[in-house]
């Protein structure tokens, strides 16, 4: 295994591939030995012989991109987790993507609980910051489009009662401002979100409180949007996940 993987490692350095006896001469293996894991790592599809040069095959760029995704993700984990403890609150990273909301990683603690998803969290998106923040940021025909998709229904007392009410509420929201609810998602909770954009990607990272914290709130999302101006490089990697 050793041997094979130096042999991929060494194939990676050659852009435009490199015969078998330079890969054995350049790791060190007998010519006999590093003819016998080519052909096994071709047949495997790891590597590609082209005019007797050796080239990444499919399944090593597979490989490749599944280590990239890995490391994207973990940035963004790494990212939630300093702004959770920074603030002492559950923190959220959600993006709009093929037409639906997204919810791609939470940070909470055992103190700082996240709230429940006891409704779907997509076909929610008019009570919820989260939602209210992604569609502020999409145009008009496909705000339309998703509530089509997705129709303003009641989920508490609070939520905001038709359509064309929500439409009017994301046409009054200011860009980058904080996004604020009320109990519209959770009777016990209150929530903000900050918008992210990236190109024509809408994103969006939010922060949740129970309502006996509400008066916290405000000053929260503000130390939120501070932090995502510092962590916006390491966010907008995460937009290609």
């Amino acid at each position: 295994m050793q041997r094979a993987m130096r042999l991929l490692e060494c194939v990676a350095e050659h852009e435009y591939g490199a015969p078998a006896k330079q890969l054995a001469r350049e790791t060190r293996l007998a010519l006999p030995t590093a003819y016998h894991l080519l052909r096994t790592l071709v047949h495997e599809g790891y590597l590609r012989r082209d005019k007797g040069l050796f080239f990444l095959g499919e399944a090593a760029e597979r490989l490749s991109s599944s280590g990239a995704e890995q490391k994207r993700r973990s940035t963004v984990v790494d990212a939630l987790a300093h702004v959770r403890d920074a603030i002492g609150v559950p923190v959220y990273y959600a993006m709009y993507r093929d037409g639906d909301i997204e919810i791609m990683c939470v940070s909470d603690t055992p103190g700082a609980p996240a709230v429940e998803e006891w409704a779907d969290f997509r076909e929610t998106g008019h009570a919820h910051a989260i939602g209210q923040c992604l569609l502020s940021q999409l145009g008009e025909d496909a705000r339309r489009d998703h509530l089509d998709r997705y129709p303003v229904q009641p989920v508490t007392p609070y939520t905001v009662r038709d359509g064309n009410a929500l439409l009017r509420r994301l046409e009054r929201m200011r860009r980058m401002t904080p996004v604020v609810e009320r109990r519209e998602y959770a009777l016990g909770t209150v929530c903000a979100a900050i918008p992210i954009t990236v190109g024509t990607t809408a994103a969006t990272m939010a922060i949740s409180l129970p309502l006996h914290q509400a008066d916290r709130l405000l000053s929260a999302a503000e130390r939120l949007q501070d932090e995502v101006g510092r962590l916006l490089g390491s966010l907008a990697i995460s937009i290609s996940i």
